[in-house]
């Protein structure tokens, strides 16, 4: 499957039923008067998120959505059939904007959640609303009004409460295939993961928290080179973010350091999210090595805090990093869930 996470899309509204010119005439009553209907209302457009859909692609295939006018209205007072509505199927964590003005329009995060793009336009009055002492018979009715459109751009932001990133061939996809049953692309070469990956990862209580893998962040990534900058938008809704480091790499502080650049280049307080530093690899250096030991020393100093030593392939490690995650997960929620009072 295709992964798409950003299209444009066209939305218009139904058109409002036009209004009746009618009068009764029925035996036996004289004079009966106007009784033309008002026409129905215009469908509306509404997003609506489902939880199985991961990606935008199908509006590569579509992109103009019409919902149905409302009827005409009918004689003997009746009012016209209103429109049906456009139902558009999208995946949680679309975030909707108008692709004029680039105003945010709506963000629709959990399942089932909706959002109306695109408001019906109302019925015309049918000639029943104008009678009048001046006007006993009028031969007039107002036309339905034209429904909304708009086009609009959605984004999509991946749902993950951790984000794995590091350069290139840190080891990322294959991280999230140790801890998940997400099988992504592995090889031994670099931009092997084009696009994110989702794996669920089972806490020892059953529950499962969502790991997305961020396709490979370079230098020079927030400003549009690689394929980083198109897939830094999905690290902006994670509570954490595991930052990975090949230490067989020649200049393994160097990468970090230009990663940590890149986030705070990007903005939207990325740099300031909790992270957890990794170091990947172990199972093919020395540990007990005087190069390494200072390369780890180095990295605990910058990084002011713990610092994992771990082998995704070897399973080296992996438990104590997992018991990390939970806990500073655990200390996020707590944070969210008891505010500080002003």
């Amino acid at each position: 499957m295709q992964f798409i996470d950003q299209a444009e899309i066209q939305v218009e509204a139904g058109k409002g039923g036009d209004g009746m010119v009618a009068f009764r005439r029925e035996k036996y009553v004289p004079a009966g008067g106007p009784s033309g209907g008002n026409g129905g209302r215009g469908g509306s457009v509404i997003l609506v998120a489902v939880e199985n859909l991961q990606t935008l692609l199908d509006f590569r295939f579509q992109r103009i959505f019409k919902a149905e006018n409302g009827k005409r209205g009918g004689p003997k007072n009746m009012t016209g059939a209103s429109g049906s509505d456009r139902l558009i199927e999208v995946p949680p964590g679309t975030m909707v904007y108008d692709a004029e003005t680039e105003e945010l329009l709506g963000d629709l995060i959990t399942p089932g959640q909706s959002f109306c793009v695109a408001k019906g336009g109302k019925g015309g009055l049918g000639n029943k609303h104008f009678l009048s002492n001046s006007n006993r018979a009028p031969e007039y009715a107002l036309p339905g009004l034209e429904g909304e459109t708009r086009m609009l751009r959605l984004e999509l932001k991946l749902l993950a409460e951790v984000g794995i990133i590091g350069l290139p061939n840190a080891g990322k996809s294959t991280l999230i295939a140790a801890l998940s049953a997400a099988r992504p692309k592995i090889a031994d070469y670099p931009f092997t993961t084009l696009v994110p990956n989702l794996g669920v990862v089972r806490k020892r209580t059953g529950d499962g928290t969502v790991f997305a893998d961020i396709p490979g962040l370079i230098e020079g990534a927030s400003a549009g080179l690689g394929l980083g900058h198109e897939f830094l938008r999905h690290i902006e809704r994670t509570k954490l973010l595991l930052h990975l480091v090949d230490i067989t790499d020649i200049n393994p502080v160097d990468n970090f350091e230009t990663i940590q650049n890149e986030l705070k280049v990007y903005g939207r307080n990325l740099e300031d999210k909790n992270q957890i530093l990794a170091l990947n690899k172990v199972d093919a250096v020395d540990l007990e090595s005087a190069e390494i030991q200072e390369l780890v020393s180095n990295f605990r100093e910058i990084n002011r805090g713990k610092v994992f030593l771990i082998s995704a392939v070897a399973g080296i490690g992996l438990k104590e990093l997992m018991e990390e995650v939970w806990q500073v997960l655990e200390l996020e929620e707590n944070v969210i869930s008891c505010p500080v009072k002003q």
